[in-house]
């Protein structure tokens, strides 16, 4: 641990010294680092805190800190260890847990935690205008809602006051951006108690705009060669006993259906569907590869805690296609997709995001030496092609799924947190289990290889994604509404139609803005809702036949004839221009 992190260490165990001198009863669970900060897994016992609590917390922290507490490192057994946490179960449930015959502890004053460290050596070492405690959430004891709720404080902290206000700026800039905040206000999504928590229900400009995306990416898809198809939402128990998901992704499924006295499960994934298809009869060498395409859409046992509007949620439909392809065409298939994958980021003014190939840890599993050999080859055709193309990318040990490596195409958000947007992935997992063969050149049957290609992930998450690297100022062609025409007057209504009428002809999304407000309201609820163009209409424009323009972020208006703001218009939807 560095510097920094040591004092998030510390000040995690200076909060929870504070909230128990606080609050007494107050039982302790964990209080880890994490990035720019730390934070502390509290039961209150019974007692509610809230927001307001913090800075009660927040001034008791100071005032400890400024009495210079020594962090003393202790190795005791792990008899005396439950004896001095007899009272505090969740302690005691990780001591047990330990192998050593000895615990680690920290002791700062009177209040000693059970720790491994490091910390700071004291008080004096932790700049007290350097930190604050930003938030509270509910966190299941060691992330299983089999276990107690318990309250989890937030804090940040950092080696300058100056440092702190930059980062809390750049905070309250993001919330701004919180594709939460931005989907209420712009009215594109909501998510009702009634209908289920992580379960997002799309209104008209919202839906508006995914459909779009679904049209661009049909499109480029049917341009290079993909074939759409279109499955049920759920299967028996067989298909994914076969597919392995049963095995290694139960967890992660919703519980059984029975229906006539068998069991069915909502789709974790859609590639079962796809290779059922692909299997239904005999395949040949000249048919391969084989892109099956489709806008799948799969349900997922999401904790409660991690739900976070579109980013994570329990039911999305995935840009997803497996390729069915034969060894020697697996390299120019993983370089055609991540040329996909590059125009299609181009295409959507995406310039900040890198590539991660996901490995497994051969020492820990898949070490039997066929599955090795597999491995092997999947990784290897992987960095080839990741190289071919020039694409810079890091490689991530362990991080691979049950059935082949991957490469994660990844971003960070508005926080800063890092997170996958899309996967390429090698299979060499399915072929045997599903019996997915062709038959080659020789006449002998061979096994297919699959690949697992998601270019765009969920259109739930990438709409996310969009609407925050936006704010919510879709570029034009995908905007819900492209054009607002303001008439000053009921004089100047009629010619507000005819250029309502005039733009929707040429398939451009205009809105008339009428109504008992002033002309400089409407302007500025229009701008809320971040239409890109304004047309102004009065006296000047009705008689010439011309627009006064107001583009989103330039200001100023423009007046311009109404034939020429349509060219103008229209070049920039067909060229898709940010």
């Amino acid at each position: 641990m560095n510097q920094i992190e040591k004092t998030r260490h510390s000040l995690a165990h200076i909060m929870a010294y504070a909230v128990r001198e606080l609050f007494p009863s107050t039982q302790f669970g964990i209080g880890p680092v994490i990035e720019n900060g730390f934070y502390y897994d509290l039961d209150f016992r019974k007692k509610n805190i809230a927001p307001d609590n913090l800075p009660e917390i927040e001034k008791r922290m100071r005032e400890l800190l400024k009495k210079n507490i020594a962090f003393k490192h202790k190795k005791i057994s792990k008899t005396e260890a439950r004896k001095l946490f007899e009272k505090q179960p969740y302690k005691l449930e990780l001591i047990a847990e330990i192998k050593e015959k000895q615990v680690g502890i920290y002791q700062s004053g009177s209040f000693t935690d059970l720790c491994r460290g490091p910390h700071v050596k004291s008080t004096k070492e932790i700049n007290p205008d350097a930190f604050k405690l930003v938030k509270i959430a509910g966190a299941y004891w060691r992330g299983s809602e089999k276990n107690p709720m318990l309250t989890r404080i937030y804090g940040v902290a950092f080696e300058t006051k100056k440092e702190l206000q930059n980062y809390l700026t750049l905070q309250e800039e993001a919330e701004k951006r919180d594709h939460r905040v931005l989907g209420e206000k712009l009215d594109l999504f909501i998510i009702d108690k009634d209908v289920g928590k992580g379960l997002p229900l799309w209104l008209p400009k919202g839906y508006l705009v995914r459909h779009l995306i679904e049209e661009y990416m049909y499109k480029l898809e049917q341009e290079n060669g993909y074939l759409h198809v279109l499955t049920p939402h759920l299967a028996k128990e067989d298909l994914y006993k076969t597919s392995g998901h049963l095995a290694h992704y139960k967890e992660d499924m919703y519980a059984a259906i029975k229906i006539e006295q068998e069991k069915y499960y909502l789709r974790p994934m859609n590639c079962p569907h796809h290779h059922v298809i692909y299997k239904h009869r005999i395949r040949s060498y000249k048919e391969l590869p084989l892109r099956l395409a489709e806008f799948g859409t799969v349900y997922r046992y999401e904790r409660s805690g991690v739900l976070s509007g579109l980013i994570r949620t329990r039911g999305f439909t995935q840009n997803d296609a497996h390729i069915y392809t034969t060894p020697e065409q697996l390299e120019q298939e993983i370089v055609a997709v991540l040329k996909m994958i590059k125009k299609v980021y181009r295409d959507f003014h995406i310039t900040d995001y890198w590539l991660r190939l996901s490995l497994p840890d051969l020492k820990e599993k898949y070490d039997d030496r066929k599955n090795r050999k597999m491995w092997e080859e999947g990784k290897m055709v992987l960095r080839k092609a990741l190289k071919k193309l020039n694409l810079k990318f890091v490689e991530a040990i362990g991080e691979a799924t049950f059935y082949g490596p991957k490469i994660g195409i990844q971003a960070k958000d508005i926080y800063g947190r890092e997170d996958t947007i899309a996967t390429v992935q090698v299979d060499y997992y399915s072929a045997p289990r599903f019996n997915l063969s062709y038959i080659a050149k020789d006449g002998k049957e061979k096994p297919v290889i699959v690949i697992h290609r998601a270019i765009i992930g969920s259109f739930e998450r990438f709409f996310a994604f969009l609407l925050e690297k936006t704010a919510g100022a879709f570029p034009v062609w995908l905007a819900p509404v492209q054009v607002a025409i303001i008439p000053i007057g009921l004089a100047h209504k009629k010619y507000a139609e005819e250029i309502v009428k005039a733009l929707t002809a040429k398939s451009i999304r205009a809105e008339l803005s009428q109504g008992d407000a002033t002309v400089s309201k409407r302007i500025r609820e229009a701008e809320l809702q971040k239409i890109p163009y304004l047309l102004v209409v009065g006296d000047k424009e009705v008689k010439t036949k011309s627009v006064n323009v107001r583009q989103r972020r330039k200001g100023g208006r423009e007046m311009i004839k109404l034939k020429q703001f349509i060219e103008t218009i229209k070049e920039e939807i067909e060229k898709k221009k940010s």
